[in-house]
């Protein structure tokens, strides 16, 4: 693999952007925005920074509350406690049904007045602003969308083994063996729950479909939960078990990224914030690494949302401080210089993608493939599909059953169903 280069300078947009700010920032009160996330990989890391900087930059304080723990599970945990105590951050990362979930408590913020300025309800597509409002109100500001059902490979690696990048379940199978044999680890990945249902969700989607996705994890549907085709994911999701190293168990998913990185690993299943990792390396797109739908989705599209919502204050420069991060985060110049560190595609599709890698662009153009397929699907591992209790007891009989040497995929079945009904 060729030697690492720096990653991208965002250095000029940004200084343009402070200059501006700073002129803005005399017309306001300045404000503390407290921000609760759980970007702390170093690609993310390194685009949030790119927010504070914009924040700071028109007068008002960030106040950095960075929780890690991959798909945030922590860190909401952490926010319950805060808001329990009557003292939650101004603004929080809550994707998704969760979003409608703390708006139902009453304490999420109104920010209206914000998106009639910037006309969200012109610029979003329809999937994503449907997201961000409660009660027909804009209540979260989306920062990007993740592609979820993404493969991650290194071609040197493949080259030295002399396969190919598969495109199938059965290829996966019979490259990964002569991964083995040639000395890598064909499939890199973190023993977490939330990676589980990241994997399992893709196979489920490639076997099943979109529709059948939607039955099972949406609609939360017995029939398509315990149908032949789940049977069948959910063997060959165990089966993946085969590719893994002995090291997986409670493995952060970042770690996972550096072994395909650096060569120990060839593949990686893993959203697209994988790729703010080998951004940070200094790789580049379609040379040093390779991304592909994950085998049999290459129509489809598991979406993923960041955003940011925002909680109800009384003090005046907070709330203008929470409204000026609200209209940041949608401005051209953040989701240019964001989602190009992040790995994601624009929450606004209207952009100017040509300085955006080939990942990107492939993504955002399979975004809107899938958008006028209806093959557009939220992620059930994301906290996109479900409400959060059914997506615990789903995480917990997932990773219970990867795990386990005894449960059949037909128990696996019945337990997910069962996790239905009750929330149903």
């Amino acid at each position: 693999m060729r030697a690492f280069k720096q990653p991208p300078i965002l250095g000029k947009t940004l200084l343009g952007l402070a200059v501006a700010g700073t002129l803005g920032a005399t017309q306001v009160q300045a404000g503390e925005v407290e921000v609760l996330h759980w970007w702390t990989s170093g690609g993310e890391a390194q685009a949030v920074g790119v927010l504070k900087e914009l924040v700071e930059a028109e007068g008002h304080s960030w106040k950095d509350f960075a929780v890690a723990g991959g798909a945030g599970d922590s860190a909401m945990t952490v926010l319950k406690s805060r808001a329990m105590s009557g003292n939650p951050p101004s603004a929080a990362q809550i994707n998704g049904p969760e979003i409608q979930e703390w708006g139902e408590l009453g304490l999420l913020g109104n920010l209206d007045d914000v998106a009639e300025q910037g006309d969200w309800d012109a610029l979003l597509p329809e999937v994503v602003a449907d997201m961000m409002r409660h009660d027909g109100q804009y209540v979260a500001v989306p920062v990007n969308v993740h592609r979820v059902n993404w493969l991650w490979a290194n071609p040197e690696v493949f080259a030295d083994a002399g396969v190919e990048v598969p495109t199938s379940w059965d290829e996966m199978f019979v490259v990964g063996e002569q991964l083995r044999a040639a000395g890598y680890v064909p499939l890199a990945h973190g023993g977490q729950p939330w990676q589980d249902a990241t994997v399992f969700e893709s196979v489920v989607l490639s076997l099943g479909g979109s529709d059948l996705y939607r039955q099972a994890f949406v609609e939360l549907d017995a029939e398509a939960l315990e149908s032949d085709t789940m049977i069948e994911a959910l063997t060959t999701f165990k089966r993946l078990r085969e590719l893994m190293d002995d090291g997986m168990p409670g493995r952060d998913w970042n770690l996972s990224t550096s072994m395909v990185i650096g060569g120990h690993a060839a593949m990686q299943i893993m959203g697209d914030w994988a790729k703010g990792e080998f951004i940070a390396a200094g790789l580049e797109a379609g040379e040093d690494y390779v991304c592909a739908p994950v085998p049999g989705t290459a129509s489809d599209f598991i979406f993923n949302i960041d955003s940011f919502a925002m909680f109800r204050v009384t003090d005046d420069a907070a709330r203008e401080a929470q409204q000026t991060l609200a209209r940041l985060v949608l401005e051209p110049e953040f989701q240019s210089a964001f989602n190009q560190v992040k790995g994601s595609i624009p929450a606004r599709p209207d952009l100017d993608m040509s300085e955006f890698d080939s990942c990107a662009q492939q993504s955002l153009a399979d975004f809107q493939g899938a958008s006028e397929g209806n093959t557009l699907v939220p992620s059930m591992a994301h906290r996109m599909a479900m409400r959060s209790d059914v997506q615990g007891a789903f995480f917990d009989i997932i990773t219970n059953y990867f795990n386990s040497a005894d449960m059949t995929a037909e128990q696996a079945a019945e337990r997910l169903v069962r996790a239905a009904s009750v929330a149903g």
